[in-house]
């Protein structure tokens, strides 16, 4: 893939906004993110040139930290808790249920672009769990028997 020569402009912009931060990277991949939905290793390579540093230390920083994506997410991100509280009460079930009915596995993005599931560690609702969140809303308490009409939820909206 070849990026546009108004998104390289783009990055280069991002990146000269935090010229002054000693260590910018997390806050550029973030806005970059933000922007265009993921981190393909053309947009790193930029943000290399830009910042002077290795394409594999960005590399590395964007595989370590689950909430970088190499991939473009769909508009829906369904974030299912797999944490110790939610896997006990049921969120790996959960989980399973959504990769079944909406035929992906984790780290994937619906055929239709619509949904991308991930299994998340801990989203810091123990009290209320198994939880999900998609695209920051909370599902508290969420069973097996709940995840269809949540999928119908969303897909109603389109």
């Amino acid at each position: 893939m070849k990026l546009k020569s108004e998104a390289v402009k783009q990055i280069k912009e991002i990146c000269a906004r935090y010229a002054d931060e000693p260590s910018p990277l997390m806050l550029v991949l973030t806005d970059v993110q933000k922007e265009y939905g993921y981190l393909p290793l053309e947009v790193q390579e930029v943000i290399s040139e830009e910042l002077n540093i290795p394409v594999a230390d960005i590399y590395g920083v964007v595989t370590f930290y689950s909430f970088f994506s190499l991939q473009p997410k769909g508009k829906y991100v369904i974030g299912v808790c797999i944490g110790t509280a939610c896997y006990v009460k049921g969120g790996a079930n959960v989980l399973d249920k959504f990769s079944e009915l909406l035929k992906i596995k984790v780290g994937q993005t619906s055929s239709d672009g619509l949904f991308t599931l991930d299994g998340l560690r801990c989203i810091g609702a123990c009290g209320i769990a198994p939880a999900l969140t998609i695209n920051g809303k909370v599902y508290p308490k969420v069973k097996v028997t709940d995840v269809e009409a949540i999928i119908k939820e969303y897909r109603d909206k389109e």
